[in-house]
């Protein structure tokens, strides 16, 4: 008698044992009836009927998740190396256990192919300079096609965008070629505007003869100053008789 009161005892233990469960504040449990869903319980102490019903255990904290490097090939033909980060969690957790098998990899494999397919739609200067715009993008899509899972896409964030060594060879080229453009660009504008200076001074002292003079003399001066050579110079003839018409 003693001994079936034994195995009594030890079967309720092993009873309230499976039947009382306790969830955090981040969990939920999802239950079953039979095999049917039932309810959503949780936080706090949570009584379970063994074999009859069955709980599955969300976490409902926010899920860090590294995307693993991609290979992908830009709209121009360019080959990069791109990983990025993940911030989802789950708001659902109906969805997340009756809709999908494995959330989380679900989730992954959908952002890494998400990441491929819209990045391979832009060029590399697109994917170097407009990086906030394509987080946004991405995490719109991936936001929309994990709603039926239960799950809340909140960030993306592109990390790394590697090239290989031949395209960062090939930029530096193109990036040196385009200062050597704009330096010609610049130089040409400053001959271009001096041209302009010029002829507007020559159109100046042609209607001024006495201008004319006293530009002659001055350059006279400085040539006469930077040394001691003797230097010949061609004295223009209306020079010569405004300054005799003078006497």
């Amino acid at each position: 008698m003693s001994s079936f009161l034994m195995v009594l005892v030890a079967l309720a233990a092993a009873f309230l044992f499976a039947a009382i469960n306790v969830l955090r504040e981040y969990e939920r449990g999802v239950v079953f009836f039979l095999g049917k869903y039932q309810t959503i319980k949780g936080p706090g102490l949570i009584i379970i009927i063994p074999v009859i019903q069955q709980m599955v255990k969300v976490d409902l904290r926010t899920v860090v998740f590294d995307v693993p490097t991609q290979d992908v090939i830009s709209r121009d033909n360019v080959s990069v190396k791109v990983n990025a980060v993940l911030y989802f969690r789950v708001v659902d957790p109906e969805k997340s256990i009756i809709n999908v098998e494995n959330y989380f990899e679900a989730t992954n494999q959908l952002a890494q192919t998400t990441l491929r397919s819209i990045l391979g739609q832009h060029e590399l200067d697109e994917m170097l300079a407009s990086r906030e715009q394509l987080n946004v993008g991405i995490q719109k899509i991936l936001d929309e096609q994990t709603d039926t899972w239960g799950i809340k896409v909140s960030n993306v964030e592109i990390k790394h965008v590697d090239l290989d060594e031949s395209m960062i060879r090939a930029m530096a080229k193109q990036a040196e070629a385009e200062r050597e453009r704009r330096a010609k660009v610049i130089h040409a504008q400053g001959e271009y505007e001096a041209s302009e200076q010029l002829v507007a001074a020559a159109q100046k002292l042609s209607t001024s003869p006495q201008a004319m003079q006293l530009r002659y003399m001055q350059t006279l001066t400085e040539i006469s100053g930077g040394g001691t050579s003797t230097i010949v110079f061609p004295l223009p003839m209306d020079l010569v008789s405004s300054l005799m018409k003078k006497e």
